[in-house]
């Protein structure tokens, strides 16, 4: 398996905790959170990552130089901001494999990796969305489905009593960006608006979940981190 993180975000909202690396080298629990992310990828048989940086990309790659991984690491830089569709697009000119995993490099949803892979060849989607059930929030969008498991609608965000939303992992083809441009949104100008088309799939799972990218759940990550609890399925 292949998969792009894209982990070249500033922080801004963490500037308070976090104000001389980039988002995902935020410490949780003594180590930054890409440590995480890639070692859980490395333990699910991931063969190859490409980071997909920006903001302080030489701390990163000199993180990297003294913490080696039993898998291949590639990085791209953007020199100038693309957008997350822009970032997925470069970093896929470093894919070889036809179906490529997404990560955002501040977000953490504990995944069976292989189940969505096997899920997304048997819809033989576009794209698919690793969707997470939350209750009582209004932080994220809703994301609908139909009894086909299609994604139907991307709904605002507002007070959810209980719902699905996007859990920040995708599976996408990789050629399936080659048409976009340089720089835009692959949330809102990709995700958004292939729903009309039914190309995109949703795989629905109940594993751990947070996004440090708030100061208020980076501290909570602090302790989940710290006890495991993100191991958890």
């Amino acid at each position: 398996m292949e998969g792009i993180i894209l982990a070249g975000g500033m922080g801004t909202r963490l500037q308070s905790v976090v104000s001389d690396v980039p988002k995902c080298m935020a410490s949780v629990a003594g180590q930054p959170f890409l440590s995480y992310l890639l070692n859980v990828l490395q333990e699910a048989g991931f063969k190859h990552i490409i980071l997909s940086l920006g903001y302080k990309s030489e701390v990163i790659e000199a993180w990297l130089r003294l913490n080696p991984f039993d898998m291949q690491i590639s990085t791209v830089v953007e020199d100038h901001p693309l957008g997350t569709g822009g970032a997925v697009k470069l970093a896929l000119t470093a894919a070889t494999q036809s179906h490529v995993f997404i990560l955002n490099g501040d977000t953490f949803l504990a995944v069976d990796y292989v189940r969505m892979l096997r899920f997304h060849r048997e819809k033989q989607a576009d794209a698919t969305l690793a969707l997470r059930t939350m209750t009582d929030f209004d932080r994220y969008g809703v994301v609908e489905m139909n009894d086909r498991s299609e994604i139907i609608a991307f709904r605002e965000k507002r007070y959810c009593r209980s719902g699905l939303i996007n859990g920040g992992t995708y599976l996408l083809n990789s050629e399936e960006l080659n048409d976009y441009p340089e720089k835009f949104s692959l949330e809102k100008d990709y995700f958004e608006k292939r729903v009309a088309g039914h190309g995109l799939a949703g795989f629905v799972t109940d594993g751990y979940f947070i996004d440090i990218g708030i100061p208020e759940d980076y501290e909570q990550a602090q302790t989940d981190f710290a006890n495991g609890r993100y191991k958890t399925l």
